[in-house]
């Protein structure tokens, strides 16, 4: 029961993440749709409000699918590798993957929620432009779910070399 647990776990955080980044590229393809002026690097433009839905649903996927790979693959790892030096390199894998999982997080989340803070006021912004904030955010989620699955994968790994 255990192994199949597992699978779905892998195949749920997949989901999510793949569909956050599906709406993240949707959002800035929405996005893109609006009118806006363009001069050098200052741009006129007016928010898109589907663009700001879709690019909030992607971060609320973003970190639920986060949240849910840390606490199935077991957070407390940190805690329980108490000298590196002694750590099986299957310990070490996981905390090299489990802090990239939180690298792709902050990024991921820093581009979406500059994406939506563009497009979330009701009036046209003017001022220097932003350039696929929403695009990059979503090729983030994609990055963030190889290496989730990665640190599930290791956390389950050495759950089994301790037993």
């Amino acid at each position: 029961m255990g192994k199949c647990m597992g699978v779905f776990f892998c195949f749920l955080i997949l989901a999510l993440d793949i569909i956050a980044a599906i709406l993240g590229h949707k959002a800035e393809k929405d996005q893109n749709q609006v009118y806006h002026m363009k001069l050098w690097i200052f741009e006129n433009k007016n928010p898109c409000q589907v663009a700001y839905a879709l690019g909030l649903a992607a971060a609320c996927l973003l970190v639920i699918a986060h949240v849910l790979a840390n606490f199935v693959g077991g957070c407390n790892l940190c805690t329980r590798v108490e000298h590196n030096e002694e750590a099986s390199s299957t310990k070490k894998l996981s905390i090299i993957l489990l802090v990239c999982t939180w690298i792709c997080l902050v990024s991921g989340l820093w581009f979406l929620v500059n994406g939506l803070l563009s497009n979330r006021k009701l009036r046209a912004s003017c001022g220097f432009s932003h350039h696929h904030y929403l695009r990059k955010g979503g090729t983030l989620c994609i990055l963030h779910v190889i290496f989730a699955v990665a640190y599930y994968i290791s956390a389950v790994a050495i759950h089994h070399e301790d037993n």
